[in-house]
């Protein structure tokens, strides 16, 4: 079932959006050569603590893992480009970090994910990083009102083609408000036109996520969660929640 938030709703998803941000930049900037991936973890749960919110991500336990996730973040290195866990893996200059995140506040959840390079950015990194948040900002321009999924599913599908990576239908957007995940599912290609109609009240996340190699095949690694590429190729990942308004799309978590 698709829930339609009223304006108070959005507003008390943009406050559990702003823990988000927080947790995002405090992440990023404690992301340097020489850090254990559990660090970046634990600096994610302080944010969250003091903002008194709390973490869909920790303990959380979809049909395909076979144990509940162990973090706040996930934080996929390089071939990783989904759901990598939290260990003791110490980043390294040049590595290709993908952080995402969540937080519920007051009853009302907020997801978003970056990604970038730790310290050195090769040319073919940087290009694969803009290529997908622009794909990300491509999808929020199409959600306005009397729009269609299958919009968003294009405009971010066209991106990928255009830029010869490998992008799936899998791990793709979805509604968000008092869980992280409900409907409707958001593919990240699809044909303009077709699907669910955008009104006023839907928040959702969209979340582009490219393969640099052009391949669409993953792996699921032996943990059941951290999701890589099969080429061994370095993959990006973006995601905002946002709200769609009479006015437009409204990012909940900038």
């Amino acid at each position: 079932m698709v829930e339609l938030k009223t304006p108070g709703e959005i507003d008390a998803m943009v406050a559990a959006g702003a823990v988000v941000a927080r947790a995002l930049a405090a992440t990023r900037a404690a992301a340097v050569s020489g850090v254990r991936l559990a660090e970046l973890d634990q600096v994610a749960r302080e944010v969250l603590r003091e903002a008194g919110a709390s973490s869909p991500f920790l303990g959380y336990q979809p049909s395909f893992a076979h144990s509940p996730y162990p973090g706040v973040v996930c934080l996929s290195v390089n071939d990783a480009v989904l759901h990598g866990i939290p260990t003791r893996r110490k980043l390294r200059d040049g590595d290709l970090l993908s952080v995402d995140c969540g937080a519920t506040l007051d009853g009302w959840t907020g997801d978003a994910a970056i990604s970038f390079c730790v310290g050195y950015t090769s040319a073919a990194d940087a290009r694969l990083l803009e290529r997908t948040e622009a794909a990300l900002l491509a999808g929020i321009a199409a959600a306005q009102p009397g729009a269609r999924i299958g919009d968003i599913s294009a405009a971010i599908g066209n991106v990928a083609r255009d830029a010869g990576y490998g992008l799936h239908t899998d791990f793709g957007g979805h509604g968000v408000g008092r869980t992280m995940h409900e409907s409707p599912h958001i593919p990240n290609d699809g044909r303009p036109g077709r699907g669910l109609r955008l009104q006023p009240g839907l928040t959702i996340a969209i979340e582009p996520w490219f393969l640099a190699g052009g391949q669409d095949a993953y792996r699921i690694d032996d943990d059941g969660w951290t999701l890589r590429s099969t080429d061994g190729t370095r993959g990006a990942h973006f995601e905002h929640t946002i709200a769609i308004t009479a006015e437009g799309p409204q990012i909940l978590t900038r």
